[in-house]
This record gives C-alpha cells, sequence and structure tokens, in this order.
C-alpha cells in the first residue's frame, strides 16, 4: 500500500469519525416526538421565545384591565387577578418590581420558573431543539464543511507530488472528489436541518396552531410580536422595555449598556432574544451570545432556570440560572 493509499484510507476513516459524531449529537438535538400546542403561551414561546410569552400576557392583561402599562414604562395592578400561572407569574414579579417598572416585570416574567418550564416542555416534546446540542452540532457541521473545502488543496499537492514522483496515474485529487462530496453535502443537510432554534416539528405545529386558532385576542402578539398590536401606545412601551440600552454620553463605563440590560445580559434564560429579550431568539441575538450550552442549563433539568425561584432567575443582577454569564440568546 502506498503512501497515498494510506493517506486517503486516514482521510476516509477521519470522515468517518465525523459523521458518528455529528448522528450523536442529532440525536441529542431531536428529542420527542412532536404533537400539538396546548396553549397560547406555547405557540408564543415557539414564535418568539420568553420575551414573546412576557409580551402576550402583559398586553392580554393591559387590555382587558387587569394591569394598566402606563408611561413612562410603569405597570399598575388594577385587580389582581390571575387565570392561569403566567399571569400569576406577572402579579407574583409585580410585587418585587421597583416602582413597577415594566423593564424588570417583564424581565422577570421572561425568566420566572412558570415561562421557563414552557421551554422545558416543549423541548421535552422535540418541538424545540436544546441549545447546547444545537450549537455543537453547528460548529461540528462548519468544521466538516471547511474540512471538505480544505481537501482540494491537499489533492492538488499531493497530486503533484505524486505526477514528479511516478509519472502519469490516476490523480489522487480524483480519488477524494467522492469523499469532498459526501462531506460537504452531509454538512449542508445537518447544518441546515437540525440547527434551527425551532425543530421541524415545531414549525408544524405552530402552523397548525395558527391554522386552528387564527389571530385575535393574544394570538396577535403570540403569533405576530408587538407589532400586531393595534394600540400603538401599548406597542412603543413594550418595544422600549425591550430595548436595550446605551450608556450616557461620556459615561467611563467599559459596558455596551446600561446597568439594567447588563443584569439582563447576565441571566441566563431558555431562549430570550436582544439583551432584555426581544423578540429574536437565535442562538446569536444576545449581545455577547448565549449560555444556556447545556441540558443541565435550562433544557429541562430541574436544577436550572426552569425550577429555580423567580428571585434568582428573575432579579438580575450577578445571578444566573444555568452558570453562565452570556447574554439573552437561545
Amino acid at each position: 500500500m502506498t503512501g497515498t493509499d494510506l493517506l486517503l484510507l486516514a482521510l476516509h476513516l477521519a470522515a468517518a469519525a465525523v459523521f458518528v459524531r455529528l448522528f450523536v449529537l442529532a440525536r441529542r438535538v431531536r428529542r420527542g416526538r412532536g404533537g400539538p400546542l396546548r396553549d397560547v403561551y406555547e405557540a408564543a414561546f415557539l414564535s418568539g421565545g420568553p420575551g414573546r410569552v412576557a409580551d402576550t400576557v402583559l398586553s392580554s392583561m393591559h387590555l382587558d384591565g387587569r394591569i394598566h402599562i402606563g408611561g413612562p414604562g410603569v405597570v399598575a395592578v388594577v385587580h389582581p387577578i390571575a387565570h392561569d400561572p403566567v399571569e400569576r407569574a406577572v402579579l407574583d414579579v409585580h410585587a418585587s418590581a421597583p416602582s413597577g417598572s415594566l423593564r424588570t416585570l417583564r424581565l422577570g416574567v421572561m425568566t420566572h420558573p412558570t415561562v421557563q418550564r414552557i421551554g422545558d416542555a416543549l423541548a421535552d416534546r422535540g418541538l424545540v431543539n436544546l441549545p447546547g446540542p444545537r450549537r455543537a452540532l453547528r460548529r461540528w457541521c462548519v468544521g466538516l464543511a471547511v474540512g471538505a473545502v480544505l481537501l482540494f488543496p491537499l489533492g492538488i499537492a499531493v497530486t503533484v507530488a505524486e505526477f514528479a514522483a511516478d509519472g502519469p496515474g490516476v490523480p489522487f485529487v480524483a480519488k477524494i472528489l467522492p469523499l469532498f462530496f459526501v462531506c460537504f453535502v452531509t454538512a449542508l443537510v445537518c447544518g441546515t436541518g437540525y440547527t434551527r432554534q425551532t425543530s421541524a416539528a415545531g414549525l408544524a405545529s405552530l402552523a397548525a396552531f395558527r391554522g386552528a386558532y387564527g389571530y385575535g385576542g393574544p394570538n396577535n402578539v403570540a403569533l405576530g410580536g408587538i407589532p400586531a398590536l393595534h394600540d400603538r401606545e401599548l406597542w412603543e412601551r413594550l418595544r422600549a422595555a425591550a430595548r436595550p440600552d446605551r450608556p450616557a454620553r461620556g459615561s467611563r463605563s467599559g459596558s455596551r449598556y446600561s446597568s439594567d440590560t447588563t443584569a439582563a445580559t447576565a441571566v441566563v434564560v431558555w431562549c430570550a432574544g436582544a439583551a432584555t429579550g426581544g423578540d429574536g431568539w437565535g442562538p446569536d441575538s444576545g449581545p455577547s451570545g448565549p449560555s444556556c450550552s447545556s441540558s443541565s442549563s435550562c433544557g429541562s433539568s430541574s436544577s436550572s432556570c426552569g425550577s429555580s425561584s423567580s428571585s434568582s432567575c428573575g432579579g438580575g443582577g450577578g445571578s444566573s440560572c444555568g452558570g453562565g454569564g452570556g447574554g439573552g440568546g437561545f
């Protein structure tokens, strides 16, 4: 067996090892068999993460008169009545929100164990993909794609060396073409089909919910976000509560955000979007990246956000539900 044959065998064995790793990670990402959504909050969570859940419940309670969201971003409880656990979370968090701050209330609801457990339940049924395995799978897919591309310069160099030493023959670059295509297609398939935040089953469940219940009432915000609100004042206030603050001009602080938002980014949540949990909930939507990187961090673990107290999950400061100091991304 020649040296080039040994090199070709080594490349195939390395590719096989990577394929096994991808298969293991894909099995960890895909869990459960899907199923219908149980309520509007699950639809909101699938559409925009816990930030969307918070916007849905706050707008619903404001529009039916149980709370009043006034300016500038102050919430008052008019009728302390809760019809479900998420509404109860709003009242519980409001009791500890300084001056009824809408920003603090929204963040507290997002990171409240009741809302975090919605993500756990969706993950258990395979409707959302766990963030840690999903990010690991993405890294391996990118690495496989890069490795496939690097096969070409390697193949050309080995082919030139072969021709210089042994004369014409089957070019080494031609021998590795099948391996290149298999690796590149595998990286493309796993990178596009397995690294989305919402799984294919979750997208199907969300479409079925939309078809069965349509828009109207709290479904407007759950499915369309706060831009779907007809009350523009409420929309402006909720948008302001979700917007990251900029430090005052001339500030010597090294942080990009004010202390309010810095506290928010220190809290590890399932899949909040921007620094204070906007509607985006992709893996890189937070300013410093996500931190729910393992199943022990908000991914259906009893020791994480899903079961921690509201004071540790929603209080900001230096607390962390999952052991990281990353942003609010999922």
